[in-house]
């Protein structure tokens, strides 16, 4: 039995380290661009709905973490039909990878935002920037098994947080903020990945 416990967890280990050296090819490219619509749409209804979100902080939190966890709905159900038909015996150590390398940036921004709204409501204007910051951070962990150019979507993201962060003011609450960040940088995403897969199916 013990021979089997250990052949179990050798053969186990050996498939993560697999999942590890595999790019992973779960993201769709059109959902990830639905999501880049998305957050337009987003910016639409707030523009439209919310012309003073200082003044409406819950409303204004409630759109984009509605739109958040919309989008990863979407991503995560594709995600896993994906993973299944395209990784198949090695699907689930893929999904367990890409959800590790995720998690903890959405966990931070989850924090932050609560910090921010319960401790230090004078800088709530700082949220979209430490979103983008922090979101940043999520592609940059996730590089290493996708295409290489993907770095270039935690660039974005970076230094447009930054550059939200810089406005110093309420300006920063400015719907175009989240949605021109967050509608491009899913948009390039998704051409990336596009991109990647027509390569990948020339060369098969």
């Amino acid at each position: 039995m013990n021979d089997l416990n250990k052949a179990l967890g050798d053969i186990s280990s050996i498939r993560r380290q697999v999942a590890n050296a595999t790019e992973f090819r779960g993201y769709g490219p059109m959902t990830l661009a639905g999501t880049g619509i998305l957050a337009v749409v987003a910016a639409g209804t707030q523009a439209s709905l919310l012309p003073d979100p200082v003044n409406h902080v819950v409303a204004y939190l409630s759109i984009w973490i509605l739109t958040a966890a919309l989008s990863a709905c979407l991503i995560g159900t594709e995600m896993y039909a994906r993973t299944r038909r395209i990784h198949s015996g090695m699907a689930d150590e893929m999904i367990r990878m890409a959800v590790e390398q995720f998690l903890p940036s959405v966990g931070v921004g989850l924090l932050v935002t609560f910090v921010l709204v319960r401790f230090v409501p004078g800088t709530l204007w700082m949220i979209p920037g430490m979103w983008q910051v922090v979101f940043s951070l999520g592609v940059f962990s996730s590089c290493r098994f996708l295409p290489r150019p993907v770095v270039a979507v935690g660039a974005w993201y970076l230094l447009t947080g930054l550059a939200s962060i810089s406005l110093a003011d309420n300006r920063a609450l400015s719907p175009w903020v989240m949605g021109i960040s967050f509608g491009a940088g899913q948009f390039l995403v998704a051409a990336i990945l596009l991109f990647a897969a027509t390569e990948v199916s020339d060369e098969a």
